[in-house]
């Protein structure tokens, strides 16, 4: 099948397109897939004793019709274990930036010149020198020319306290914009208790001027043990419980939300009438909506439960359909994801759950939500052990009818010596690309 790319910078154009295929959280300012999507990429983080043990891009066939479908048609190892978590496109779709939260090291890939074969094309080693301190570079976010890197930490005490660093993309350091905190709110307004410092995730509402983000935990929780920071009072103690409003064109912050639990991913809504977006919280097992109140303010409120938090699902990766009516949410400790209805996005209301394995991490669904994708690990000193088998290390692909999943395949990342995956990105054959043989 034929796949083209097609580049809109109008945000509220999207919801009106219904014939891209392209994964629904991605930056509004990227350029986006029509028809089938060709690929998955895979973060993935190497394992010891299992194949060379070393991070690597996985690529999956994920069209129907190719002759490779299911299957793993490229792994590109990047040399020892950083920690792989998060990928994000440039705005071009050129090239893939994946980060380690441990060696602070972020890779750019090259998926452009060969799709089915993506390009280790440059290296970025000095991250923490160049931002100032920096630490644990997370979400990769595309802005127009440029990349936007959210941080965990911080190399003077590891804590959560961190940055925003923004980079060109080919890949030239910009600037670093640090989270505001209680002793320098750096012009922000501290709505609540809290204003931690901390970051996670960052999304934007352009026609809002509005970019958000979220927070975690720091470098001395993350590359910890989850049953010895679990056991530590103190260490449960240093999780982000905020969101931070910024101005997007002048990157200042202009208000500090109070979302306690660690708000993990955000997720804005699509519809140019929709101001709000959606997190949820691993700690306290909620989904929050940050939205515009009729004075033109932002606020923050829990508005659904997610399974028994008394159980500790740990809610992790959440997806938003195209038409903002639906919310896939993930939770890792139980391996399950569950769909909420979200068409009041003041009522979040479960309608479908399903066990995808032994835990469960990111969740990707395309444009038109026919196809669901799910991948297990979370973090290397916190994924489960065992029993090692084909639902603890995966990346498996479902039909949604918009009733149930249907599986339509599944590949085991211990058995093929892979690794653990992580973050997925969707791939096609660009307009200029490389066509595959068997099509």
């Amino acid at each position: 099948m034929k796949t083209t790319l097609i580049i809109s910078f109008c945000f509220f154009l999207m919801a009106s397109v219904v014939s891209w295929a392209d994964e629904t959280c991605m930056s509004p300012y990227m350029a986006k897939i029509e028809g089938q999507e060709d690929f998955v990429y895979i973060w993935t983080l190497g394992v010891p004793g299992v194949g060379d043990e070393q991070d690597k891009l996985v690529t999956v066939d994920v069209n129907p019709e190719s002759d490779h479908y299911g299957r793993v048609v490229a792994s590109l190892s990047v040399g020892g274990r950083n920690e792989a978590h998060h990928t994000g496109f440039t705005d071009d779709r050129r090239f893939l930036w994946a980060s380690g939260l441990d060696t602070s090291k972020i890779f750019i890939f090259d998926v452009y010149t060969d799709p089915a074969k993506p390009r280790l094309h440059k290296t970025i080693e000095d991250f923490v020198e160049k931002s100032g301190g920096v630490v644990g570079p997370h979400t990769n976010y595309a802005l127009p020319g440029r990349i936007i890197l959210t941080g965990l930490s911080n190399s003077e005490d590891g804590s959560g306290r961190t940055a925003l660093v923004e980079y060109t993309n080919g890949g030239q350091y910009v600037a670093t914009y640090w989270m505001p905190t209680d002793s320098d709110l750096q012009g922000a307004k501290k709505s609540g208790q809290f204003a931690d410092g901390y970051g996670y995730d960052l999304r934007v509402l352009p026609r809002k001027n509005l970019m958000l983000t979220s927070s975690f935990t720091g470098f001395k929780n993350y590359m910890r043990e989850l049953g010895s920071v679990m056991g530590d009072e103190e260490a449960m103690k240093a999780f982000g419980n905020t969101m931070v409003v910024w101005d997007l064109h002048a990157k200042q912050p202009k208000k500090v939300l109070d979302v306690p639990g660690a708000p993990l991913e955000i997720r804005c809504a699509w519809d140019k009438n929709h101001d709000y977006c959606f997190t949820s919280t691993a700690l306290t097992s909620k989904v929050w909506l940050v939205y515009e109140d009729k004075e033109g303010d932002w606020q923050a409120k829990a508005v659904g439960d997610i399974g028994d938090a008394s159980k500790i699902p740990l809610p992790v990766d959440i997806s938003i359909s195209k038409d903002d009516t639906r919310l896939w949410v993930n939770t890792w400790n139980d391996g399950m994801t569950r769909l909420f209805d979200v068409s009041d996005p003041f009522n979040a209301r479960q309608i479908y759950e399903k066990k995808i394995g032994e835990q469960v991490n990111m969740v990707s669904q395309s444009w038109d939500g026919k196809r669901v994708y799910y991948t297990s690990s979370l973090l290397s000193k916190w994924d489960k052990q065992a029993p090692v088998g084909p639902d603890l290390q995966y990346f498996k692909g479902y039909n949604f009818d918009g009733q149930s999943l249907t599986p339509t395949f599944a590949i085991d990342f211990i058995a093929e010596g892979l690794g653990a995956p992580h973050q997925m990105r969707f791939g096609a054959y660009a307009l200029h690309g490389v066509k595959a043989a068997s099509r």
